[in-house]
Order: structure tokens, then C-alpha cells, then sequence
């Protein structure tokens, strides 16, 4: 048996871009990919706090530095830009790997840049 487990999340981001007429996906900013560990064409679920939709996609790798949030193609739908989401991955493990398992969380700031510290 296998258990659905909080991977890793970017909290609290801010949406930069919305492009309808694009594939669908999310396009994220490698150094908050990396600082999440996502990968490239990874599912994600994606929470709008201003509006309440929730949506499943992957992930594109977006410029290094930039910031990027964009939602594109049908997504683009559910949220407008300068909206708070937070992106979400799980991993499947067996439940004695969930026990012990810790996630990664990242608290960008107000601009999607990693907080140093």
C-alpha cells in the first residue's frame, strides 16, 4: 500500500503572468524550482487564495531569477495576475516512509524571490 504525501510547496506566490493561448501547464522560476525541489513537467496542484479555485497541471521551467508565475492555456482562466497561490506536489511512499518523511516548504516574498537568510 502507498499514501499521497506533501512532497514539497511554494507558499504563497504571487501569479505574474496568465497566458490563455498557450499549452497548458504552469511556468515557475527555476530558483524557486529548485528551492521546492520540483522538476520539469512535474504535476502540481495549484490553490488560488483569492478565489478559492484549485487546479492540477505540470510544470515548465521558467527564466532563473525572474520571479515567474505565469498559468497558461485553460488555467490562465483561474487566476489573474497579482493573485496569492500556493503550488503544491505529492509523492506516493509506502507509510513507513510517510512517518519519517519531512517536506519541503518555500516562503518566497512578496516578489517570488527566495528569502535569504
Amino acid at each position: 500500500m502507498f499514501v499521497n504525501v506533501l512532497k514539497s510547496k511554494l507558499h504563497r506566490v504571487k501569479v505574474t503572468q496568465a497566458e490563455l493561448n498557450y499549452v497548458g501547464s504552469i511556468t515557475i522560476d527555476e530558483d524557486l524550482m529548485d528551492a521546492a525541489g520540483l522538476m520539469e513537467n512535474e504535476q502540481v496542484h495549484v490553490v488560488n487564495n483569492n478565489n478559492g479555485e484549485r487546479l492540477i497541471t505540470y510544470v515548465i521551467k521558467g527564466e532563473r531569477g525572474s520571479g515567474i508565475i505565469c498559468l497558461n492555456g485553460a488555467a490562465a482562466r483561474r487566476a489573474q495576475v497579482g493573485d496569492i497561490v500556493i503550488i503544491i506536489a505529492y509523492a506516493m511512499m509506502t507509510p513507513d516512509e510517510a512517518r519519517t518523511f519531512k517536506p519541503t516548504v518555500v516562503f518566497p516574498d512578496d516578489n517570488n524571490q527566495l528569502v535569504k537568510g
